[in-house]
């Protein structure tokens, strides 16, 4: 078992903006100008589809696995010496349209999560093939796992109440919805018994929906840390693991989750 109590502290940036609808070149350029208030953190957090919007229109969109927005995270994350995380309309190598969550790091590596969970109601299973794998990732020693939007409503992909140091999640969650996003989150903390940091974007899409922000960052009791409200910026909080472990030792309630076997 890793001991948190050695772990150091943890430096969140949270990016609360609204991308170029469908027009990454504009969108790069727009998150470029804020990231320059993200200077010193560790982590950098932007929203689903940063470079386009939540757009259905992956076979105009979609970029290759090595494509420019991974390009653009990848400097940025060189810029800032920390990890960028965003996700990206991608064509996989089996030729399918994937929202592809991209894990961009400083030394020039990068790794990626591929969202599970669909938006059957806006059409997004009819576009993009789903994900199939759980992905764990870290950074200073601290376990991360990503996921993106639709999969907060799936407690079971984002369970693990032991392993888990914070739950990520990127959005593009419509003002309509805001009431269960504000809900759903401490809910995962508290299950997870772990940190939830979430990034949503801001402003009217390209199809009018408007989206209420509400990117916060909660503790493992579900309370709140940080939240943006609707306000447009780069919001900074930093993260105690021992913290974590104190309160896990406390009251390990780990210890009596049910086994299960995720199955297709």
């Amino acid at each position: 078992m890793r001991d948190l109590t050695l772990l150091p502290d943890l430096t969140l940036a949270l990016v609360q903006t609204a991308p170029v609808w469908q027009n990454p070149a504009a969108s790069h350029a727009h998150f470029a100008r804020l990231l320059d208030q993200a200077a010193g953190a560790d982590l950098v957090i932007l929203p689903e589809m940063f470079a386009t919007g939540f757009s259905m229109d992956a076979a105009a969109l979609a970029e290759p696995e090595d494509g420019p927005s991974r390009a653009w995270l990848l400097e940025q994350a060189a810029r800032l010496n920390a990890v960028v995380v965003g996700s990206v309309i991608t064509q996989a190598a089996d030729g399918s349209y994937r929202n592809r969550l991209y894990w961009a790091r400083p030394d020039g590596s990068c790794a990626h999560y591929d969202k599970r969970h669909l938006f059957r109601m806006a059409g997004e299973h009819e576009h993009y093939a789903p994900g199939t794998e759980r992905v764990m990732l870290e950074i200073k020693g601290w376990h991360v796992r990503p996921l993106v939007c639709y999969d907060l409503r799936f407690p079971v992909w984002s369970r693990d109440p032991h392993d888990t140091d914070l739950l990520l999640y990127i959005a593009s969650w419509p003002a309509a919805r805001r009431n269960p996003w504000n809900r759903l989150l401490p809910a995962r903390a508290i299950e997870n018994l772990c940190f939830v940091a979430a990034v949503n974007r801001i402003g009217a899409d390209g199809n009018g929906y408007p989206h209420a922000g509400d990117s916060q960052v909660l503790d493992f009791m579900g309370d709140s840390l940080l939240d943006a409200g609707e306000a447009e910026g780069v919001f900074r909080i930093t993260l105690s693991a021992a913290a974590l472990a104190k309160f896990r030792s406390r009251f390990p309630a780990w210890r009596d989750a049910d086994a299960f076997e995720l199955k297709d």
